[in-house]
């Protein structure tokens, strides 16, 4: 028994129950937050949320902003259909349907421990594996927005991570099989968040190349993992085609999310778009979803045309909010809370963010001293993926489907600052290239 008790913090099966108690405990204590009658229930799920009602109630896929406003293609549909669901079972916008869905939440978080694991593994090994997953398990912020917020972001950073995975491990693979099932992740994973589709290129073509370099095959594998993509996304462009009467790829919205940080308000990282006032809310209903979204373009094109320096110095500051955490300085010049994202300036926030992209870089840098070819899924991931976010508005949820890369790179370097020179020889003479 002593034995077993001993070996219990390597066991990835206990790691992932740690993580998943951790969790459900911060459920119990933060759920309330989302019974918030005010505003319509805006706080339960936002547009997420009243989409989900829309279905629940019978109305189909409609009405993110304001009730009867008609058949959307604002949001992504599996996070909304899968809140639907929870709200048939066990009503719409209750206690009940608050803390299952959290508890889902934090079941995503929780699971993402095992390709944590195992990309680190695949990648810096065994010592940097266990060590990445106790990390993951216990990052702060991985727990917070589990328990406190209902939204997709926790699934897809469940999802990007095993992409992420699959991909490290399709250069030893030519099987068709494999390479399909791959697009068709791709595929579930676009249909939560499109903005993982930004590192498609980029992961599939660095598999396909190391196919290349060793002398196997790759075309017929690129062509069935992007067929089987087309697959599962098809039936959701045919369904905004049909509804619509235009192609629509996934979402609308992207104008929504240009005007929604590019309209000269800097309190915060971003405004709330739609929901604003009750004037945009009539707008919205008025005007018509996509009528909406035209005019929220030529509003957004028009005001950063005639105030470029601005939109060049926010997007500055948004790459920093989204490495670090920091937007302002407090206008009162007192913290208001500790740990809370929604805050332009919270020392912790800061702190944790600003730590994690420090390691992050540095372990980024170690890995392509020490095995280039392993490094450049990683370079991708945090150059490519925060890019679209840049130029809309930032929010430090929409880096977390990418944290789990980063925690693994944070978790090398430290393991390689701290490890014997010795060990660290080894690992980089046995890496290979």
């Amino acid at each position: 028994m002593p034995e077993k008790v001993y070996r219990l913090p390597s066991s990835l099966f206990f790691i992932v129950v740690v993580a998943l108690v951790l969790r459900l405990v911060a459920v119990g204590f933060l759920y309330p937050g989302q019974l918030k009658p005010r505003s319509d229930h805006w706080a339960f799920g936002y547009e997420m949320g009243r989409i989900a009602r829309a279905i629940a109630s019978g109305r189909g896929f409609s009405d993110p902003v304001i009730m009867q406003s008609g058949p959307t293609a604002m949001m992504a549909p599996v996070y909304p259909y899968l809140v639907a669901g929870v709200f048939k079972l066990s009503g719409i916008f209750t206690p009940a349907s608050a803390v299952i869905l959290l508890s889902l939440n934090s079941l995503f978080s929780a699971l993402t421990c095992v390709p944590v694991f195992l990309m680190a593994r695949e990648s810096f090994g065994q010592k940097v594996a266990l060590w990445a997953a106790w990390a993951w398990a216990l990052f702060p912020f991985a727990i917070l927005l589990s328990a406190d917020m209902i939204w997709e972001t926790c699934l897809t950073a469940l999802l990007l991570s095993l992409l992420f995975l699959i991909t490290l491990r399709l250069e030893h693979l030519t099987m068709l099989a494999a390479w399909a099932g791959f697009g068709l992740l791709w595929g579930a994973a676009a249909l939560t968040n499109p903005a993982v589709l930004s590192l498609l290129p980029f992961l599939l073509g660095w598999a396909c190349y190391r196919l290349h370099r060793r002398g196997r095959p790759w075309g017929m594998q690129a062509a069935a993992a992007l067929l089987a993509l087309a697959v599962v996304v098809s039936p959701w462009f045919v369904r905004n085609y049909r509804t619509f009467h235009r192609f629509i790829p996934v979402r609308d919205g992207f104008w929504l999310e240009m005007h929604i940080g590019n309209n000269g308000d800097t309190s915060l990282w971003a405004s709330d778009g739609a929901t604003s006032s009750v004037t945009e809310e009539q707008e919205f209903y008025r005007m018509g979803e996509l009528n909406y979204m035209t005019e929220k373009r030529r509003q957004t094109t028009e005001f950063i045309r005639s105030h470029l320096g601005w939109f060049v110095w926010v997007t500055v500051r948004r790459i920093v909010h989204m490495w670090t955490g920091y937007w302002s300085l407090p206008a009162n010049g007192r913290f208001e809370a500790l740990f809370d994202p929604e805050l332009p300036f919270d020392p912790t926030i800061i702190a944790l963010f600003s730590t994690l992209t420090i390691l992050a870089i540095a372990g980024l840098w170690r890995a392509f001293a020490q095995r280039a070819h392993i490094a450049w899924p990683y370079a991708f991931v945090m150059l490519c993926f925060p890019l679209v976010y840049y130029v809309t508005h930032s929010d430090l949820r929409y880096q977390h489907p990418v944290d789990p890369m980063l925690v693994v790179l944070a978790t090398f370097a430290c393991v390689n600052l701290f490890s014997p020179e010795r060990e660290r020889s080894a690992f980089s003479r046995n890496s290979g290239v």
